[in-house]
């Protein structure tokens, strides 16, 4: 059944509303899951974070791996951030942790998420004069064409009150509607932020944040022990084709195909939180060294045995033994081979 919603053409056929339905059943039991798995939730909520921000700020180009960025965010000094991609990893996680804490006293309005966006540029100089406030100069999307010349793939509207214009509906629209079902609001709200792209910079990292802030305002509770952006750097070229060819039908598009895309994240990143409870529940009968060591990896992907050692003081032969049983009960994962070889928790 095709149906209007907003600007937008969508078909609500049964097999989207299944997907809505999947996601609220997880959804209805997790406050009980949350009261359960409290002290295990908070060591997800750390990693969940960290592959977050690596993620979204990868899919714009940063080359900072997972570890890199957790270095980063322990021992972060704001007057060494001076390249491009540490100051949007600490921009990145700045804005996720002000959201964590204060979700349900962050307005989403105009001011709320320029407010937002401020913080995300906070730590970049050359951002200054744009950052906070809508763009300036036109910023239409491109793509890149073999020979190396750049195609339109569609126009964004022009700055000043056409964006003006164009962010006061969508968000005077997700305050009003009342008879959307919630998942598919938050769907829309990523997918048309991003198209409006309001800002000089930073549209595709802000457009990630606010389904965060959605879902949680929202009541999705779950999404901040998740990494979503991880999951759709996953997913990377799925993602931008998925965006674009919606997008190429503007206006008034059918965007099915983009809510598709978001919700099967969803249930995959669902999937994923309960594979990740579930080993937690076998690792309630590790040793306290057992634990210690996916701790390590968990926090530090890429970990290296002697590196384990080394932290823990305790011999690399034994390390070596304890992670070869890890591995058979498969709580973690080895990649490389001889002196490379390392690990990742699953």
């Amino acid at each position: 059944m095709i149906t209007e919603v907003y600007t937008f053409k969508i078909d609500l056929n049964w097999h989207l509303m299944r997907l809505v339905s999947q996601i609220d059943r997880f959804d209805a039991s997790w406050s009980s899951i949350e009261k359960r798995e409290g002290n295990s939730l908070r060591e997800l909520k750390s990693i969940a974070t960290i592959r977050s921000v690596g993620a979204s700020t990868r899919i714009e180009g940063s080359k900072m791996s997972d570890k890199e960025v957790d270095v980063l965010l322990k021992n972060i000094d704001v007057s060494k951030l001076t390249d491009r991609d540490s100051q949007e990893v600490a921009g990145y996680f700045d804005v996720l942790d002000l959201i964590s804490d204060s979700f349900k006293h962050i307005p989403l309005t105009e001011n709320g998420i320029k407010n937002l966006h401020k913080t995300l540029l906070r730590y970049s100089e050359k951002d200054k004069w744009h950052r906070g406030d809508y763009k300036q100069h036109s910023n239409a999307v491109e793509a890149k064409l073999p020979d190396g010349n750049k195609q339109v793939i569609f126009r964004t509207p022009d700055p000043g009150f056409p964006t003006q214009d164009a962010m006061g509906d969508l968000v005077n629209w997700y305050k009003k509607d009342k008879d959307t079902p919630t998942l598919i609001k938050c769907a829309l709200l990523a997918y048309e932020f991003v198209s409006i792209h309001p800002f000089q910079d930073g549209n595709g990292r802000m457009s990630r944040l606010l389904s965060t802030l959605a879902l949680l305002k929202e009541g999705y509770n779950w999404i901040q022990y998740v990494s979503l952006e991880h999951e759709i750097e996953f997913q990377k070229n799925k993602y931008y084709q998925t965006l674009r060819s919606c997008q190429a039908q503007r206006p008034h598009e059918d965007i099915t195909a983009w809510i598709h895309f978001f919700f099967n994240a969803l249930i995959k990143v669902q999937n994923q939180l309960m594979k990740k409870l579930s080993r937690q529940g076998i690792m309630a009968g590790l040793s306290p060294r057992e634990k210690a060591i996916i701790t390590i990896i968990s926090e530090r992907p890429g970990t290296k045995s002697g590196e384990i050692a080394k932290r823990l003081e305790i011999p690399n032969p034994t390390v070596k033994r304890i992670l070869g049983q890890l591995l058979e009960a498969k709580l973690i994962e080895k990649h490389g081979a001889g002196a490379g070889t390392n690990y990742t928790s699953l």
